[in-house]
């Protein structure tokens, strides 16, 4: 298996994936509460394995980054059916919060 994935890859093989074995897109609004439902799944992992929340034996089997991969995957259906290039989208991304916040962290006394 290939480890090197670029983001543009990613959006391709998930729409390769998507037409091969998912028949079709779900709708936006679908994949929107799918995706949700991911970041909620990632969300019970977080709060019980790593913030104050004890885990249930039924946690104890639950993945994490088996999830950040589901949260991933539905987010780049988004991508594909609304016409974004993720990587273009976050390499503008990257620029903006390097230009806004080049000194912002460095100088935060907080931190």
């Amino acid at each position: 298996m290939n480890k090197e994935i670029t983001i543009g890859k990613a959006q391709k093989l998930v729409d390769e994936w998507i037409k091969k074995y998912g028949v079709r897109y779900f709708n936006e609004l679908t994949n929107m509460a799918i995706l949700t439902e991911e970041v909620g799944e990632v969300a019970r992992i977080m709060a019980r394995r790593y913030g104050e929340q004890s885990e249930k034996k039924s946690d104890e089997k639950a993945n994490l980054s088996d999830e950040l991969a589901d949260v991933f995957f539905v987010l780049v259906c988004l991508a594909n059916q609304t016409g974004v290039d993720l990587e273009e989208a976050f390499q503008k991304n990257l620029d903006k919060k390097t230009n806004r916040d080049a000194h912002r962290h460095v100088e935060n006394k907080k931190l």
